[in-house]
């Protein structure tokens, strides 16, 4: 990374944000209130000050059945991530972030992979989104993927509360799951979609594993309580446990084998944030960043305000469909 993309990315100010804050210093944390765990939540992500980056790595199976799980590949990537606070409390944030599969044994970023099932050796699709976030409310978000007709997926649904006398289907306030232990402060943080899959099996036959997908992600944070409660530090620390499951990823190319709608891909995945720099990326996906794509080691020039945009949405914007001629 040049010295002048490092000065340019840790030297800016977000006015209006530290404006608030500083109106708010001295006050206490109140993890019974929304505004509060907006506060939080947009401390953990980002950072109230100058962009800030984040790394993962970790492994992927597959399990089959009752089978032991079997190795498929590293998974790594990065984030960079800015929030603020607007005048009535919400909060924003922005980023890009990037998803790459590794080889096993070098750790190297895959271009191409040998299916063990299938014989074929595929072409790997590494994801980058050049533009996430958006606006977070007092509410707990719901986010809509897939088509019109599925249904939103709740955040943290199975930890939220719901609002006095509304039932299970009215209005969750956005309280966060928070649990102290000394200095700790742990959160969980999980969403569990079902949805349309972009990646249809009329067009992509051999990409798709079926007209239903159902990826997942579920983190456990780990953070300094005090960092967090001393709202004069724009971000807090965190490492954290990530694990996603999944159907297979569609550039694995397991449409119409007989595991394709059975079989379920399992990840393990250490992540952290709040080093200097880029102390928190792996070396190797720096060095390919910095090689490939290094605007993703910055945020958007604006504030999006978009769906979450994951890796069949993806597939299915920028790779052709297989069947000549289909349109979606």
């Amino acid at each position: 990374m040049n010295s002048e993309l490092v000065k340019g990315l840790f030297s800016r100010r977000s006015s209006a944000t530290e404006a608030l804050i500083a109106a708010n210093a001295g006050k206490a944390l109140n993890f019974e209130d929304p505004y509060d765990n907006l506060y939080a939540f947009g401390k953990i992500w980002g950072s109230y000050d100058a962009p800030v980056l984040s790394g993962f790595h970790g492994l992927m199976y597959a399990r089959i059945g009752a089978r032991r799980l079997v190795p498929l590949f590293g998974y790594t990537g990065t984030g960079c991530m800015q929030s603020k606070v607007d005048q009535d409390g919400n909060v924003w944030i922005r980023g890009k972030e990037t998803g790459y599969f590794t080889d096993l044994a070098t750790g190297d970023i895959l271009e191409t992979w040998k299916n063990p099932w299938t014989g074929k050796t595929v072409e790997v699709f590494n994801f980058y989104n050049p533009a996430m976030g958006g606006k977070l409310t007092a509410e707990m978000p719901r986010f809509a993927m897939g088509a019109a007709r599925d249904d939103a997926t709740l955040m943290n649904d199975g930890t939220h509360r719901h609002a006095s006398g509304s039932g299970t289907s009215g209005t969750v306030p956005f309280i966060l799951p928070f649990e102290t232990y000394g200095d700790d402060l742990m959160l969980a943080w999980d969403y569990a979609h079902e949805y349309t899959n972009p990646v249809t099996p009329e067009g992509w036959p051999e990409a798709s594993t079926g007209p239903r997908i159902s990826p997942s992600e579920h983190f456990t944070f780990c953070m300094s309580l005090a960092e967090m409660r001393d709202r004069s530090v724009p971000t807090s620390r965190f490492v954290a446990g990530f694990s996603r499951l999944s159907q297979w990823w569609p550039w694995m190319r397991m449409g119409g084998h007989e595991l394709a709608e059975s079989g379920v891909v399992f990840g393990r995945i250490f992540s952290h944030k709040g080093l200097k720099g880029t102390g928190d990326i792996p070396p190797k996906v720096l060095a390919y960043i910095e090689t490939h794509a290094p605007n993703y080691l910055t945020v958007p020039d604006d504030w999006p305000n978009v769906t979450p945009h994951g890796t069949w949405e993806a597939f299915a914007n920028q790779v052709p469909p297989e069947t000549p001629g289909y349109r979606r």
